[in-house]
């Protein structure tokens, strides 16, 4: 039978590795407490913080995605409040229209009353397809200045999509080009007005008739266009939703990976608070003084 001789120096090597052992625990136990979190380096779990590190990736592409879907509700947002008043002014053209047309009743004074006012609708017309958001004409698709339409009403626009990504790999376009809103460049609402308006004054029946059916297939792609941004509007304010909600459970997961259990942590530290102190009075009962620390 072999007897394995335990000398003085080991066991005072061995009570300091313990006690070492014991106030590594409590210090980070403590350092857990201190700080809120269970990571606070890779050491301290090379796989949790991995993990952490994809989620807070994962985080970032989701709340930019938020951040592009606003900025597009923004974009249609503007686009249907404009759209929607420029429909009401054309529907007023039309309806001046139809009056210059009951050439009985019209004397010049009334028709050069109504054309003024048609004129007026023009401009107001030209002034909201200028519209901005933060700065960039909502139906100038790509152009670089802060104009889609001259003041005589010519697309000086570059028609091209703005588009937002949403998702991984979904785009959403948020503008409108101006000719798809107020039509074709020659033949726009605008110069269906300023032809409405020389015909009135003229008491061109045959002009206003004309006016009169262009007006109405105005109305009609005024009408498309709302459709489709209404379209397009759900669809982005539903992926704000929803990516929301992806942040919220990803920054759940985060938490149940970095954060600390502040009760567990708390009773850990006492346990280990209790260990260490059993482990300082027991080490001092078990390494009692030596001939040469009477010598000293």
């Amino acid at each position: 039978m072999t007897i394995n001789r335990v000398t003085q120096n080991m066991m005072m090597d061995r009570s300091y590795l313990s006690l070492q052992t014991g106030l590594n625990r409590l210090a980070r136990t403590q350092e857990q407490l201190t700080t809120g979190r269970v990571l606070n380096r890779p050491s301290d779990s090379p796989t949790d913080t991995t993990s952490a590190m994809r989620m807070r990736a994962a985080l970032a592409d989701e709340r930019q995605h938020t951040r592009n879907a606003q900025d597009g509700l923004g974009w249609l947002g503007q686009i249907d409040t404009q759209v929607t008043s420029m429909l009401g002014q054309v529907r007023r053209g039309r309806e001046l229209a139809l009056q210059g047309a009951n050439a009985g009743v019209q004397s010049p004074q009334a028709r050069e009353a109504l054309a003024a006012e048609v004129d007026q609708l023009r401009e107001s017309l030209i002034s909201a397809a200028n519209t901005t958001y933060l700065g960039r004409p909502v139906f100038g698709g790509m152009v670089s200045g802060g104009a889609a339409y001259d003041p005589a009403g010519n697309y000086i626009g570059v028609p091209g999509d703005v588009v937002r990504t949403i998702a991984k790999d979904v785009k959403v376009k948020v503008n409108v080009d101006g000719p798809d809103v107020f039509g074709p460049v020659g033949a726009n609402v605008f110069d269906d007005l300023a032809a409405l308006s020389t015909a009135l004054r003229a008491g061109d029946q045959a002009g206003i008739s004309t006016a009169i059916d262009a007006l109405a297939v105005a109305q009609d792609r005024m009408t498309s266009t709302l459709a489709d941004v209404g379209t397009r509007y759900n669809r982005l304010d539903r992926a704000v939703q929803t990516s929301l909600d992806t942040t919220l459970s990803l920054t759940a997961s985060l938490s149940e990976i970095e954060n600390v259990d502040l009760a567990k942590a708390t009773m850990e530290l006492s346990m280990h608070e209790v260990a260490y102190q059993a482990a300082l009075a027991s080490t001092a009962r078990l390494v009692q003084p030596s001939l040469s620390d009477f010598l000293r």
